[in-house]
């Protein structure tokens, strides 16, 4: 499945999330799928920006960890199912964004918890959402730098004799 679907799928359950439990289930969700776009990238993606999909990865790769609640399984990632990634501007714009609305949510959850754990899992989910979507910020620096392979050179004008 393509990255842009999956990521507005997460999206809108993260809208939908009421109760915190579903909130942090949600905000893995996002984390799960940084990860899976790091990954695709580091392989897939242009040289250029293969070294910062590869901290892409691992950040996100970390934030899954902290955020996995007692008895979640990592299979129930819907990153698993990401296949490819035909706008990966498109893809790395709705991830930064998806990742801004999972801090936030992250933050709502945490000023309520009244369990420690869970205020703790929702502080560490909210730096790894900071520190992911950083990451989402670098790799669309970096490819605003490379040439897009559809721009045309102008046109070369033959000197007059």
């Amino acid at each position: 499945m393509d990255a842009v679907p999956l990521i507005e799928i997460t999206r809108r359950a993260l809208a939908h999330s009421e109760e915190a439990a579903d909130v942090v289930t949600e905000a893995w969700q996002a984390q799960a799928l940084a990860e899976a776009v790091g990954v695709h990238l580091a392989t897939a993606g242009p040289p250029e920006v293969r070294a910062q999909a590869g901290g892409l990865r691992e950040a996100g790769g970390r934030a899954c960890g902290s955020l996995r609640g007692p008895g979640q399984r990592s299979d129930g990632a819907r990153a698993a199912r990401l296949t490819e990634m035909s706008d990966p501007l498109s893809a790395l714009h709705d991830l930064g964004d998806l990742l801004g609305e999972a801090g936030g949510a992250l933050v709502r959850v945490a000023v309520d918890a009244e369990e420690e754990g869970l205020y703790w899992r929702c502080i560490e989910g909210i730096d790894a959402a900071d520190e992911c979507g950083d990451r989402v910020t670098a790799i669309l620096r970096r490819l605003a730098l490379i040439p897009r392979p559809f721009r045309r050179a102008a046109p070369v004008r033959e000197e007059a004799r």
